[in-house]
This record gives structure tokens, sequence and C-alpha cells, in this order.
């Protein structure tokens, strides 16, 4: 039984943002149903307002997620509300919402075929299923950066500012969408 302060802060939430937790922890139990992650691998991100996203948090199962295990952030990584860490990939998440003022939402998982691909050095840029070129077009490979650090950002960045798609060498994928349903479905059309 949720305690009164619990009770209180759920209600203090705006119906937007009480949505937004509900499906980020779907999407997030289809990425750990579909295998895109394991473990506690992964991570989700939507955008609240221009000033604060949600995200998951720092080694939580996206297979099960709660609503109350999601953090929000404001745009300088802060935490604004929540308890514990925010996802490692804090820094490539911030990165697409300050480059792209459009998207709503970034997926990233560690999908197996698309991940070998990304460890191979492959991008994924020839046509060979029509549905990937309507949807993405190509799907460019971002160097290698060390998970968590600028470094990864700096890779990230060029790409970022046009592909919805990016395979992160010897890392995996992150997709960017209007909203979390588009991200995630760009991150099953990679697999």
């Amino acid at each position: 039984m949720p305690n009164r302060l619990t009770v209180i802060g759920e209600a203090a939430r705006s119906d937007r943002e009480c949505e937004l937790r509900g499906q980020v922890c779907r999407i997030g139990r289809r990425m750990y149903g579909r295998g895109l992650v394991v473990s506690r691998e992964g991570n989700l991100s939507a955008r609240l307002d221009p000033e604060r996203i949600l995200i998951t948090p720092a080694g939580a199962c996206k297979g099960r997620l709660r609503a109350n295990d999601l953090l929000v952030v404001d745009l300088n990584g802060a935490v604004v509300s929540g308890a514990g860490r925010p996802s490692s990939e804090l820094q490539m998440h911030l990165l697409y919402y300050g480059l792209r003022p459009e998207v709503r939402a970034v997926c990233h998982a560690h999908p197996p075929t698309a991940t070998g691909f990304a460890a191979a050095g492959r991008a994924l840029e020839e046509a060979i299923l029509p549905e990937v070129v309507v949807e993405l077009g190509r799907i460019p490979l971002a160097p290698y950066g060390t998970p968590g650090t600028w470094e990864l950002c700096a890779g990230l960045e060029p790409l970022a500012k046009t592909y919805d798609a990016i395979l992160l060498a010897n890392h995996g994928v992150v997709t960017c969408g209007q909203d979390l349903e588009s991200a995630y479905q760009r991150l099953e059309i990679v697999e």
C-alpha cells in the first residue's frame, strides 16, 4: 500500500508525465521481451517539456521498470525529481534533445544483429530491405566512444543532427523520434 507521501507526489504529476511514465515502462518491457536489451542494459527517455526529460535510472532492468523508478532531469543533467542516478548514457540523450528540438524520445539498446554489425565496424548503408530505406534511409556507424562519456557524444554528434537511427561502434544502437513509439519502432526496424 502506498504511503501518504507517495500518493501526494503522484497526484502532483501532470497527466502528461503520468502517461509518459507508463509509456517508458511499456516500451522498456517490449525492448526486454524482444531481446533488444538484457539484464540492466539500454535506456530510454522522453521529453516532458522544453526544460525537462524523463529518463530510466542507471542499473535498472528495462523489463521490470515501474513508473516511480524513472527520474526527471533538466537539460543540464541535474536530477529534478526521482531517487537514484539517471542512466549512464544521459549525455547521449541530452545531445539529441539539444541538437534537435523536434526529438521527443530516445531509445538506446544492444540488439544482437545490429550490434554485431556495429562490432564488425559495418554501417547499414546498403538498400537491402525497402522498408528500412523508406523509414530510415542509411544507418551510419558512429566511431567508438567509451559508453557514458563525452567521447561517445563527440563521435555521435555529427550524425545525430541528421539520422534517426545510428549504430554505435562496438556498442549498440540509438534511435530517436517524435514520440516513444516511433523511436522504439525505429529500433525494431534497425534490428
